[in-house]
């Protein structure tokens, strides 16, 4: 669904992304690891040309995005959702004129744009707060909406750029839940970068971690957890050895190998 071969991104002297390869199978969550700087946004924006490749060819359901015509690109983002830390929303718009916004801004009919919305707004679990505004909703649902919104032309791929970070623990559990929910539910491809470990161990079926514009490991999360000698893995441990202590990790790790967990 989404494959990127050579990609590479500079601006000025700094190195954003350098020669990426990736590959995120159709129906897959896929989570980049990283700190700040490590190029994870810039590789998620050149996903829907949002930033240009100085190398490399951009997949997207098969098509290069690099090589479209302006109009061919615009069809080609149609298919492709995103939501952001900072949620986006209109504030001088209720819930369900942010919601249409996209439809509205494809002529799509009134009526049919407006049921649209609610029926989207019912799938994120808001269907009681159409009529209210983003200054008068949580931090959680203000996310709810934005997913709602960048589901609106039924896209096949959700770019997600750090869109719990903003959020505190128990919310950003209840988004990570609604987003597998809707990978299952919509076989939605699922593209996020974030900083924070328990996300990708939440809900990643792949995932990568990245140093300096390049992935220094990538896999399935699963096989990465159980390599203590992996950087994930070891990031793991280092967390669970902070939350449980380390003789209740080294008692799990020995458990795990005698196939008793």
């Amino acid at each position: 669904m989404i494959h990127l071969s050579g990609v590479s991104k500079s601006f000025g002297s700094t190195i954003a992304l350098d020669a990426v390869d990736l590959h995120v199978p159709e129906g897959d969550i896929f989570g980049i690891l990283g700190r700040s700087g490590a190029g994870k946004s810039t590789l998620l924006r050149t996903v829907n040309l949002l930033e240009r490749p100085d190398e490399g060819a951009v997949y997207v359901n098969g098509a290069d995005v690099t090589t479209l015509s302006a109009r061919a690109l615009r069809r080609t983002r149609s298919d492709i959702g995103m939501i952001f830390q900072h949620f986006n929303l209109l504030n001088n718009r209720n819930v369900v004129s942010n919601v249409a916004l996209p439809l509205r801004l494809a002529r799509v009919g009134r009526h049919q744009r407006q049921a649209r919305a609610m029926e989207l707004l019912d799938l994120v679990g808001l269907a009681d707060k159409a009529r209210a505004y983003p200054g008068q909703l949580s931090g959680g649902q203000r996310q709810r909406v934005a997913i709602a919104r960048a589901l609106a032309s039924e896209p096949k791929v959700l770019l997600s750029d750090e869109a719990t970070s903003a959020l505190d623990t128990d919310t950003t559990d209840e988004i990570l839940d609604l987003l597998a929910e809707l990978n299952q539910t919509l076989n939605l491809t699922i593209l996020l970068i974030t900083h924070e470990l328990e996300v990708i161990t939440r809900i990643c079926h792949h995932a990568a971690v990245m140093e300096a514009g390049r992935f220094v490991e990538q896999g399935q999360t699963r096989s990465l957890l159980a390599d203590p000698h992996s950087r994930l893995g070891s990031s793991a441990r280092r967390l669970a050895s902070r939350l449980l202590g380390e003789d209740r990790v080294e008692a799990i790790d020995e458990a795990a190998v005698e196939g008793v967990a």
